[in-house]
């Protein structure tokens, strides 16, 4: 007997690089060749009963700086989520990334994560280093994702 809730699950994660205005090659910035594919963990293209747009890449090593997604504004809230992949060390993102909010700039060498309210401008976003491959996710809370450049929310 097949599950009622089958529809629900998201089995093979779909490229969402089209979803994606104003990050990587999307955004005119070149692709760097240490981000991995864009794929969709959750969003109301696959599920349309979801109310959130979750993305999933691989960050791989780079030894030089590397923007990676320029400034930008939504208008929901969003969760930023990195984590390093060493199970010893939780903790240790094997890696230094750069974010600003509203113009700061902020060092992160650990796996965390950021709630950024609807109307907060973020980014640049990208790596001074990374020594070891680590997982980035952007949880939307809203069914589709969408952004606007400039001081303001669109």
């Amino acid at each position: 007997m097949t599950s009622p809730y089958e529809h629900l699950f998201v089995r093979k994660m779909q490229s969402c690089l089209d979803d994606l205005v104003n990050e990587g090659g999307e955004a005119g910035l070149p692709d760097p060749d240490n981000v991995g594919a864009a794929l969709a963990l959750m969003r109301s293209k696959d599920v349309p009963e979801s109310k959130v747009h979750l993305t999933y890449t691989w960050i791989n090593e780079c030894s030089e700086p590397v923007q990676w997604v320029k400034e930008h504004v939504h208008d929901y809230d969003e969760v930023l989520i990195w984590h390093g992949n060493d199970p010893n060390d939780v903790d240790d993102l094997g890696a230094e990334i750069y974010l600003d909010i509203e113009g700061v700039r902020h060092t992160i060498t650990t796996s965390g994560s950021v709630y950024l309210p609807a109307g907060t401008r973020h980014c640049p976003l990208g790596f001074t280093r990374v020594d070891r491959p680590f997982r980035f996710s952007a949880l939307s809370l809203s069914p589709n994702y969408g952004s606007a450049t400039g001081p303001t929310a669109p």
